[in-house]
């Protein structure tokens, strides 16, 4: 059911994006027709993973990631809500908690099952933590990158916007981590 779901909300994020990318290029918005070929391509990855391998999804990272991509890409570049000032820090916090979201996925497929027990919560809060703020600095280490070797002005705020968006993730992330080491620890008080 999981991976029909999971068709079915890429498959509809793809075409909207399709629609709006024709619509833009026909009315000659070359930036608006180019965030939405890139929403395609960023749609479609759930979609291909989908269709064509084996993995198990988890539904809630993958709806997630769609939602923020229709905050990221449709109202914030193109319906312009960047432009508001504040949009930008909302979703880098929302992207935080995502990213700590993958984190815990990717700890909970990681980790031995016979260990469960003996994983100490500060240790979860920690790894979902620090990958929250890893997945920051990469996408900010990318958006200079792009600044630097495209002439993108991808970092419009220059250091400030740098800080204040890493400051976002890591909120976000910190966030998901107090809930995950939470959790943790509830699971091992219930199991003794």
């Amino acid at each position: 059911m999981n991976r029909k779901l999971v068709i079915i909300l890429s498959t509809i994020y793809v075409i909207f994006m399709a629609i709006l990318a024709v619509y833009y290029l026909t009315q000659g918005q070359s930036f608006k027709a180019t965030v939405a070929f890139s929403g395609i391509v960023c749609g479609a990855i759930p979609l291909l993973l989908a269709l064509f391998t084996k993995l198990k999804f988890n539904l809630p990272i993958v709806i997630s990631y769609l939602l923020f991509l229709v905050l990221s890409q449709y109202l914030g570049s193109i319906r312009g809500w960047y432009g508001l000032g504040w949009w930008d820090t909302f979703v880098h916090f929302i992207s935080g908690g995502i990213i700590a979201f993958a984190g815990i996925a990717l700890y909970e497929r990681m980790i031995h099952r016979n260990a469960g027990n003996a994983i100490s919560p500060w240790f979860v809060f920690w790894f979902t933590f620090a990958f929250a703020a890893l997945g920051g600095v990469l996408w900010e280490i990318y958006e200079f990158s792009c600044d630097q070797f495209f002439g993108m002005n991808l970092q419009g705020g220059g250091n400030k916007d740098t800080m204040t968006d890493l400051i976002a993730d890591t909120g976000g992330g910190l966030v998901i981590a107090c809930w995950s080491g939470i959790r943790t620890k509830l699971k091992l008080n219930k199991s003794k």
